[in-house]
């Protein structure tokens, strides 16, 4: 019998606020944020992450950690503030597809998204697990309820309960012909 192929998974992980998460937390909240996370995973040649539009993919940034023009793929966020190995998996992309598909038509469709509740961390910790039986770090994971333990996020939350973000430049997954 051959071994299965095995297929590398990877994380990628964006500070959306570049850098200003670690300067002003300090004083906004009493306490440190290294940065305000946004994830994908990358597997099978493509980068998947969820946003206020639902599940979309993307060619990942070729070249990584150098920085390249968008036209070299990924969304236009740029190249990843860090790449966390996450592991392998012997999931083939058609199961992954499929995968994707049934998240997309339940936990993560895109009127589910919830910047604090069911986010991009929230999807790519649900299919680092299905993929490698790993979950993603949980400085990630946890920073909602970090900023939330705070009066300063307490008091943000009904300003920020409604904000969608979906990081551009992506290809709607699991919908048939790309529709919404």
């Amino acid at each position: 019998m051959e071994p299965p192929n095995l297929y590398p998974v990877k994380l990628y992980v964006y500070d959306l606020s570049k850098g200003l998460a670690r300067r002003l937390s300090p004083i906004m909240l009493g306490k440190q944020l290294e940065g305000i996370w946004h994830t994908s995973i990358v597997v099978h040649k493509d980068e998947f992450y969820f946003g206020s539009s639902g599940i979309s993919s993307c060619p990942p940034v070729s070249g990584f950690p150098h920085t390249l023009p968008q036209s070299q793929g990924g969304t236009l966020l740029g190249p990843p503030d860090s790449v966390v190995d996450v592991g392998s998996t012997e999931v083939t992309e058609e199961l992954f597809q499929e995968y994707l598909s049934s998240l997309g038509e339940s936990l993560f469709r895109r009127e589910a998204y919830n910047v604090f509740e069911n986010n991009c961390n929230t999807f790519t910790n649900e299919v680092a697990q299905f993929l490698t039986g790993r979950k993603i770090p949980s400085y990630i994971t946890d920073l909602p309820s970090e900023i939330l333990s705070t009066p300063f996020g307490q008091a943000l939350r009904p300003f920020l309960d409604p904000v969608q973000i979906q990081p551009p430049g992506g290809s709607p997954v699991g919908r048939p012909n790309g529709q919404s």
